[in-house]
């Protein structure tokens, strides 16, 4: 038997956590295991509903590894598709959650809709309990959703995400080859290609970041730098977006490692300068902003 939760659950954010929260405890009163029941990939995708703009908080990954972090037993992931997508809540909870999963619980969000149907708390109510089921429900956490996540994101409005999600955003990459302008200004970068296509990239311009370097230190230590994401408007005359962080006080080959860095605060938006010369000073302006943030 299982305690379950279910959900998209992009980018496990406060909202989210207080539900994972919930069931933990749960699962742990009742000598159950916690299940966290999910999707991949976004119903946005399968369905076409808005698809082309969709971008998520996190990849499935990244998803999985945060819900287990919290404590969940473990993960079951459903694969979305249209006729999944038709499953009504009654056959979704009776098949899959009982059925399949062994629910003996089910913790539902306050705001939770599930099935083809949409049915909200007061009908879930009514099948979990024709199925012997408890249903354990979850008030609302403060005004957040992944939704408002994403648009404080695109905004650059770092430090309001970053206290929605309950954690400091980040981007799971690769470090690739770039055209080495940095290192001619003194600021040699590394070029990050994020991992997952969908995944959303905040707002151009200068970021304070964290940065792990899992296969060169396996204790996760973190190093600091500053990112820029964008278009490179002073030496560039493309338009393809950039990820190219200055790492403080390191100087080792990294091009084919995976690197993470975590969004800590933005600095300014993304500036054309008149030359070089004048780009450089305001990188060396930059860096003395990340320094005394760090110092506080």
């Amino acid at each position: 038997m299982a305690v379950t939760a279910t959900g998209f659950f992009d980018g496990v954010h406060t909202g989210h956590r207080a539900v994972i929260g919930r069931l933990v405890r749960e699962a742990s009163a009742r000598g159950e295991d916690s299940v966290v029941v999910t999707f991949n990939p976004h119903p946005r995708a399968v369905l076409q509903k808005g698809a082309p703009q969709l971008r998520l908080l996190t990849s499935h990954q990244e998803k999985c590894e945060l819900l287990l972090s919290l404590g969940v037993t473990r993960v079951e992931t459903l694969p979305f598709t249209r006729e999944f997508a038709k499953m009504t809540a009654d056959s979704y909870i009776r098949e899959l959650l009982a059925g399949r999963f062994g629910a003996s619980a089910l913790v539902f969000g306050y705001d939770n809709r599930i099935g083809s149907d949409g049915a909200g708390i007061a009908e879930v109510s009514s099948i979990v309990s024709a199925l012997g089921i408890d249903l354990v429900k979850c008030d609302a956490v403060g005004d957040i959703s992944s939704t408002k996540i994403r648009h404080c994101l695109e905004n650059g409005d770092v430090d309001r995400a970053n206290e929605m999600l309950g954690y400091d955003y980040f981007l799971n990459g690769v470090v690739v080859e770039g055209q080495k302008i940095g290192r001619t200004l003194g600021f040699p970068t590394a070029n990050l290609q994020v991992f997952e296509p969908l995944k959303l990239i905040p707002a151009n311009g200068v970021y304070l970041v964290k940065v792990e370097l899992p296969a060169l230190y396996s204790d996760s230590r973190a190093l600091y730098g500053m990112c820029n994401i964008g278009s490179r408007p002073t030496v560039n005359t493309g338009s393809d977006i950039t990820i190219e962080t200055n790492i403080f006080d390191f100087d080792e080959q990294i091009y084919g490692l995976p690197m993470k860095i975590s969004i800590l605060k933005r600095l300014r938006g993304e500036t054309r300068f008149s030359s070089t010369a004048t780009l450089r000073d305001q990188l060396q302006s930059d860096l003395s902003a990340c320094r005394a943030l760090l110092s506080l």
